[in-house]
């Protein structure tokens, strides 16, 4: 997945609410990409994941794996994966995933919603906060530590805090 799919993808989604999170929402945080990337992770408000599926089945995306409700992964003909995680919303824009767990959801805070920048275009994404939060509890892989590493490089830079 390179930042040009990234756009396309967003570009084809436009007028849905949707945030990227994992390695790219991070890169989006950067400002820029750190490291390449298998798939791009989308948070989606689950009342509209009709109208998602349908602007992206446009583009050659069919499911090949679900965990729903907690998440599902769409593909198209070229390998591009797209890792979809339906989010339910309270009135104080905070919002909720399913997990595995019914009784302890991923709980993502009205704050955590936030902008960042691929090849200079703003782009929705998960705060820094939130991706260290979703960074935690399992043994991370050389691609989590490096991820880890840039959000700590934001949380130093007086450009960027956190």
């Amino acid at each position: 997945m390179i930042a040009e799919d990234v756009l396309e993808i967003l570009a084809a989604l436009d007028g849905n609410d949707v945030w990227i999170g994992g390695g790219w929402g991070i890169d989006a945080l950067v400002g820029g990409q750190t490291r390449p990337h298998d798939d791009l992770d989308l948070m989606h408000r689950e009342e509209q994941e009709p109208a998602v599926l349908a602007a992206l089945a446009v583009l050659g995306f069919t499911e090949t794996l679900s965990w729903r409700p907690v998440r599902f992964v769409l593909t198209d003909p070229t390998g591009r994966e797209i890792d979809l995680h339906p989010l339910r919303f309270a009135p104080d824009g905070s919002a909720e995933q399913s997990s595995l767990t019914p009784d302890e959801p991923f709980r993502y805070p009205a704050s955590c919603f936030v902008t960042g920048t691929i090849l200079g275009t703003t782009v929705p994404c998960l705060s820094a906060e939130q991706q260290i939060y979703f960074h935690q509890g399992y043994d991370p892989r050389e691609r989590d530590l490096h991820d880890l590493a840039q959000l700590r490089a934001l949380a130093r830079s007086p450009q960027r805090p956190i």
